[in-house]
């Protein structure tokens, strides 16, 4: 691969990484509600998500995504709800105070998990990747799959390391809410109107 392909390609997906949008927002959410390390696992879950859209659209599955309307719309759907039922989650956290200790192993892989999910779920990541990714390639060597691969890679590894940054200095902000606890639920009711409006959002959405 090209050299300087690769570099341009790093130097684009940080700004777009850094961009203000539903992952970010996320991690945010995830960090000053429940800590940094949640929202280091979050971020691990929203990266392998790039991992899954990039075989799909080495492989040609996000070519057959985008010609299906009933695919596409299928997805869509599923990822609203998922997303909706974050939000009715975190209305149930209501009053409760945010939490302060250390993440256990076991809810770490279920907010692993649920970055994967929101990730995966969401149709317009996968046609993103679709039309982000050949830009950056050298055609005509017969491993084209194998750059989009490796640029995915590229595009993960960076992704994991500005939103764990991200996800340490919301956890730090979120740690100085602790010691109000009637803010608690603010910022569990912030949280689910953001996850209730990114789910609005993509039903809405169009390819």
């Amino acid at each position: 691969m090209d050299l300087s392909h690769v570099l341009s390609f790093l130097t684009v997906s940080i700004l777009l990484t850094l961009a203000p949008g539903p992952d970010i927002l996320f991690v945010i959410a995830q960090s000053m509600s429940n800590g940094r390390k949640a929202g280091i696992w979050t971020a691990l879950g929203l990266a392998s998500g790039v991992i899954v859209h990039t075989l799909a659209a080495a492989l040609g599955i996000t070519a057959v995504l985008y010609s299906s309307a009933f695919a596409f719309q299928l997805m869509k759907y599923a990822g609203a709800a998922y997303l909706l039922y974050l939000a009715y989650q975190a209305i149930r956290e209501g009053n409760s105070p945010l939490a302060a200790a250390a993440v256990s192993k076991q809810s770490g892989f279920k907010l692993y998990r649920t970055g994967i999910l929101m990730n995966v779920l969401n149709p317009k990541v996968s046609l993103f990747f679709l039309a982000f990714l050949p830009q950056f390639i050298t055609p005509g060597t017969g491993d084209e799959p194998f750059q989009m691969m490796v640029l995915g890679v590229v595009f993960m590894l960076q992704a994991v390391a500005l939103f764990s940054l991200v996800a340490v200095c919301a956890g730090l902000f979120g740690n100085k809410l602790l010691g109000k606890p009637r803010l608690g639920k603010y910022v569990n009711y912030g949280k689910a109107l953001l996850y209730a409006a990114i789910g609005i959002r993509l039903v809405l959405s169009e390819k």
